[in-house]
């Protein structure tokens, strides 16, 4: 739900800030006091188009920031914040926007920059704004195809119905693909059987490979590697001069001067060590030298598998470490071919797939069917207590000529606004007061599925007054118990109905207009309704009459 909404140099308005409570707000003032530009604020904060017009004459940018509350929406909301880098505190949502003169703006969530598809991306997790404005999610016909599943409980059978339609489409997607490459894909299938066959006959194995190039290695240095290993052993072990002779004679004279001075010990052992160290050498490279075998023969083998491996790789154009990997992507390649080479296969799923989209598409026409029938009828009632007599509302299923992924019709939502009127779709309703009250009936009846937190209507009260102005009130107010509702009006009567009160003042100052909002309290409450009600001279009459209007407010109407 919406907290807080800061503007500064916005239009007419210097700065104001608004903290907000759950339940039902009104805004109030003397026409053209500003109360729509606050709604508008919030509209430009969250995706609405903006430019250098919005600017407050003097100022060198305009500033609008709200801060939401995240309630039942809230988790599937933080989780889209995380996907797009732009998550916050928990709990808290804060939007930013501004626009300089040049009529540049510059958006923010939580702090990060971020971009106007994203803020409207944004706007439909939070609030629905209901009035002469664009950022309706009703006028639009996915969100009335969705309201029309929610109502009807139907909206889990979506996701089976764009499943199964997905599963259809890219299965005769392949159909057709191998009908009309079947013979291309059968000389690719060829020459990748060719290719399986050529790598599988190698039985290459990278551990095997690594051996062998060691032994490789080996072999072909054989002569030299026995050369060296002699060589060494004979200086370290065998020869006149060799290096364990003069360090065991070194040893001896040591030993003895060590009987003289206990302090050589440790030069003693020090040599011992040496000495165990270049035995174990020799041993090590006799053990090494015996393996060693001069064989041209076993060589002559090594080398021919070593070139087959090497043949194969030009052959294929590949590197000998990724031999393995080719084979099995080749082998995978091959089976997916087979597969797309089996057109009545493959037909028959196409069949299948087709079969199943529609099971699940007619079950959720079936349940569409059901809930257009109710909320229409539901719908209409309500619009009759909107000062719209005789007006219908009704949601229009028109069969689609090709299947979709959201099902197999078209919804769009329909109203006649008065008894014997044409139907036309909501919209292109030319009123905007008659479509302030359609969305109010609509939200009403919708209010138990619908998931924007936040509600907001300009211009509700447009031509209606006295019992239907209290019905209107009394219909926002119950609607406020399961949204945060907010409400631009004239009326004394809707007003009075409300939870939370604020008024808009404009103010003439050095020859520049302004606006100022303020929150009001009880006895300032009733002196604004009577001024709604009895114009700029309040009587003491009118002040008896609006607070009596707010004692009976709390009274719920019969008629409701």
């Amino acid at each position: 739900m919406l907290r807080r909404l800061f503007v500064r140099n916005f239009v007419i308005v210097p700065e104001a800030q608004l903290d907000f409570e759950s339940g039902f707000t009104v805004l109030t003032g003397e026409t053209g006091a500003g109360k729509s530009i606050l709604i508008d604020a919030l509209s430009l904060v969250l995706g609405e188009r903006g430019d250098a017009s919005v600017v407050r004459p003097g100022a060198k940018q305009a500033e609008i920031s709200a801060e939401f509350e995240l309630h039942a929406s809230g988790e599937t909301l933080e989780a889209w914040l995380r996907e797009n880098a732009l998550e916050g505190d928990a709990g808290i949502c804060l939007v930013r926007r501004i626009v300089d003169l040049n009529g540049r703006t510059r958006a923010f969530i939580n702090g990060h920059p971020c971009t106007v598809t994203q803020l409207r991306e944004l706007a439909e997790w939070l609030l629905d704004i209901h009035g002469q404005h664009e950022h309706q999610s009703l006028l639009r016909p996915a969100s009335q195809r969705e309201l029309v599943d929610a109502y009807g409980g139907s909206a889990e059978l979506c996701p089976q119905v764009a499943a199964a339609y997905r599963r259809w489409k890219d299965l005769d997607i392949r159909h057709q693909t191998a009908l009309r490459d079947s013979e291309r894909i059968g000389r690719e299938r060829e020459a990748l059987a060719w290719q399986v066959n050529e790598l599988s006959r190698l039985e290459f194995n990278a551990e095997h490979w690594s051996e062998l190039n060691a032994e490789h290695a080996r072999l072909t240095h054989a002569s030299t590697l026995i050369e060296t290993a002699s060589g060494v052993i004979d200086a370290i072990a065998e020869s006149e001069q060799s290096s364990l002779k003069l360090l065991n004679g070194a040893i001896s004279r040591v030993t003895r001067a060590g009987d003289l001075d206990p302090g050589l010990q440790p030069v003693i052992e020090i040599l011992q060590t040496a000495q165990i160290d270049l035995q174990e050498a020799v041993h090590a490279l006799d053990r090494y030298r015996s393996k060693l075998d001069i064989d041209p023969r076993r060589l002559s083998e090594v080398e021919r598998e070593i070139e087959r491996v090497h043949d194969a790789c030009r052959k294929f154009h590949l590197r000998p470490e990724v031999l393995d990997d080719a084979l099995a992507s080749a082998r995978g390649r091959l089976a997916a071919l087979d597969l797309d080479l089996d057109l009545k296969r493959l037909e028959r799923e196409v069949e299948d797939a087709r079969l199943e989209y529609h099971q699940h598409a007619s079950a959720l026409s079936q349940a569409r069917k059901k809930s257009a029938s109710r909320l229409s009828r539901e719908v209409s009632n309500a619009m009759q207590e909107l000062a719209l007599a005789g007006a219908k509302f009704s949601v229009n299923l028109e069969r689609l000529a090709e299947p979709a992924a959201h099902g197999l019709e078209k919804i769009e939502f329909f109203v006649a606004s008065h008894a014997g009127g044409a139907s036309g779709p909501l919209a292109k309703i030319a009123s905007g007061g008659e479509l302030s009250r359609v969305s109010l009936a609509l939200q009403t009846v919708l209010s138990q599925v619908a998931q924007v937190p936040t509600l907001i209507f300009d211009e509700v009260d447009a031509g209606i007054g006295g019992r239907v102005a209290e019905i209107v009130g009394q219909m926002l107010h119950r609607l406020s118990s399961r949204h945060q509702v907010m409400c631009v009006t004239h009326l004394a009567q809707v007003a009075a109905s409300a939870d939370h009160h604020y008024r808009v003042t404009k103010l003439e100052r050095s020859g520049a207009t302004t606006s100022q909002v303020e929150a009001l309290g009880a006895e300032e409450r009733v002196r604004e309704i009577a001024r709604m009600l009895g114009g700029a001279r309040i009587t003491p009459a009118a002040l008896e009459h609006a607070a009596e209007m707010l004692r009976e407010a709390r009274r719920p109407l019969s008629a409701v």
